[in-house]
């Protein structure tokens, strides 16, 4: 996996929407003043408030902002605005420039594991982190995990549960479970053999979980997986009075059987704290321990 060039302060970074429409004004300014504060130059995409429906504008606004910001040579990398929904209707008929010229870094989560899969296909890194319009609830050592790898320093250990004891090596790739899922079977999903999926969500009943799992199973998904990293499946539970399993539950049930090494509630993913994850880099899956390290 190629890992594009590191960031240093005085650096233009370009913010692009390639998902739903912005909502969030305050929150997007709140985000782009941390980068300034940082010493980055702030850029902002020819479709940062357009919009088309829920999306940030028309599919060919998103697309060419997209690809405005990827072969600008003087752009270091591409921050995403916000998720929602939107980005993978960009990727049909989609072919990323040159690794060599163009290769930067494009940071988002959610909705934006689109973009990210789709690199990883193509053997290049990018970083599964917060939006702009999420960066600034972040806790302060997130945000400073998230600027110190983008300017060239490892990474430390997270710590979660162990759900599955073991531990295993492979290489990491993030995701939201609901856009990885249909994502499954195109040709814009990479390689699955050897890795470590780090998975989450939000807004997903209990069922609707077990759906996409079960989904996986049938496709033989998990076949060649190493282990699982999950983080935080917010929103998911229903009412006592539903009836439901919980999310925990269905995720035990449709995971633990695969016996791999599981480490669940790590500090990744919608509603808290998000840790950066960069794709495709070389990872430890301690399911022991209760840990997630990175391999220098």
């Amino acid at each position: 996996m190629i890992l594009p060039p590191s960031l240093q302060p005085g650096d233009l970074v370009q913010v692009v929407a390639p998902s739903g429409g912005l909502k969030e004004f305050s929150a997007l300014e709140q985000g782009i003043e941390i980068w300034r504060s940082r010493g980055y130059k702030i850029k902002l995409g020819s479709n940062w408030d357009a919009r088309a429906g829920y999306l940030a504008g028309t599919d060919s606004q998103r697309r060419n902002a997209l690809l405005e910001a990827w072969e600008n040579p003087k752009c270091k990398a591409i921050l995403c605005a916000r998720g929602g929904y939107g980005s993978t209707r960009l990727l049909e008929n989609w072919q990323w420039k040159s690794k060599s010229t163009f290769c930067k870094w494009i940071v988002g989560f959610s909705d934006i594991t689109g973009l990210l899969w789709s690199l990883a296909k193509e053997g290049i890194s990018g970083l599964h982190a917060p939006v702009l319009t999420t960066l600034a609830d972040e806790p302060d050592w997130s945000i400073e995990r998230l600027f110190s790898y983008l300017e060239g320093h490892s990474l430390s250990p997270l710590t979660g549960e162990g759900w599955n004891g073991g531990q295993a090596t492979g290489i990491l790739l993030p995701a939201n479970l609901t856009v990885a899922t249909h994502l499954l079977g195109t040709h814009l999903h990479p390689p699955l053999e050897g890795v470590i999926l780090a998975l989450e969500d939000v807004g997903e009943a209990p069922y609707r979980v077990d759906r996409m799992l079960t989904q996986w199973r049938l496709m033989d998904a998990f076949k060649g997986v190493k282990g699982i990293a999950l983080g935080r499946f917010s929103q998911c539970d229903l009412p006592p009075s539903s009836l439901s399993w919980t999310v925990e539950q269905v995720l035990r049930d449709r995971l633990i059987d695969l016996n791999i090494p599981i480490v669940a509630n790590l500090p990744f993913g919608h509603d808290g704290e998000n840790a950066a994850l960069p794709m495709g880099v070389e990872v430890l899956l301690d399911g022991d321990r209760g840990q997630l390290s990175f391999k220098n």
